[in-house]
């Protein structure tokens, strides 16, 4: 039987095992580069939560609560974005390579100039009147998800002098209650900015930092259209996909 998202009691186990095992594949909660990591990681011990109460305030989601629409970020607010159009998907998969299915995945992005629409973000690049940056799926029978957007654009963060991020998307995705949720970042291939965001870096095995980033798929592209890239999702096991610890 495929497995749903790891348990609140494993991703505490787990968390707890990053902050144990610097040179592990999972980002380095207090790494300091990575300024804000000092201040925010956990220093204590973490709590079980109670998933009956979660479950009474949770939202509920199945495949009546989430339209098909909404994994197209270049249609959901009345005109197309600027930008290159781009189609991402893959798979979710348990440790053993099994699909995950009928699993919310939601994406979130700053638009083609490198900037989202929170009043956070002031820095000057143009905001798109026609791009939200937010998408949502469920997973299907092969545990596939996929999008269509426009290519995010590096923005500049205030973590040290000169400091911009690769171009990303977010990727939340949850289990069978909202308690089950792991939030990691995709990257793009051969970002020159890899070697400089400590983020990226926070990840200190280089081949866990790989699994990261998306792979071109010219069987994606479509002619005349949007380029593919294809990026699975691992939840367990050697190959599992770095997760952040905090939601960032």
């Amino acid at each position: 039987m495929p497995t749903p998202l790891d348990s609140q009691a494993t991703i505490s186990e787990e968390i707890a095992t990053y902050a144990k095992d610097p040179s592990g594949p999972q980002p380095r909660l207090d790494y300091a580069p990575y300024r804000s990591s000092i201040l925010r990681h956990p220093t204590k011990a973490l709590k079980q939560a109670d998933p009956e109460g979660a479950e009474l305030l949770a939202p509920v989601f199945g495949p009546t609560d989430v339209d098909p629409l909404e994994a197209d970020l270049t249609i959901q607010d009345g005109g197309e974005p600027l930008g290159e159009r781009i189609r991402v998907q893959g798979r979710v998969l348990d440790g053993d390579g099994r699909p995950v299915r009928r699993q919310l995945v939601e994406v979130w992005q700053a638009n083609a100039s490198g900037r989202y629409i929170h009043q956070r973000d002031q820095h000057p690049a143009p905001l798109d009147p026609h791009f939200t940056g937010m998408g949502r799926c469920l997973t299907d029978d092969d545990g596939r998800y996929t999008f269509v957007t426009v290519k995010p654009g590096p923005y500049p963060w205030k973590n040290h002098q000169n400091a911009w991020r690769p171009a990303h998307i977010h990727f939340s995705m949850f289990g069978t209650d909202f308690t089950q949720r792991l939030v990691t970042q995709m990257y793009f291939p051969g970002d020159p900015l890899f070697a400089l965001d400590p983020i990226y870096q926070s990840i200190t095995d280089p081949q866990a930092r790989e699994r990261l980033v998306a792979s071109y798929d010219h069987d994606v592209s479509e002619p005349e259209f949007l380029l593919g890239y294809s990026w699975d999702i691992v939840l367990t096991g050697s190959r599992t996909t770095p997760m952040e610890a905090t939601d960032d």
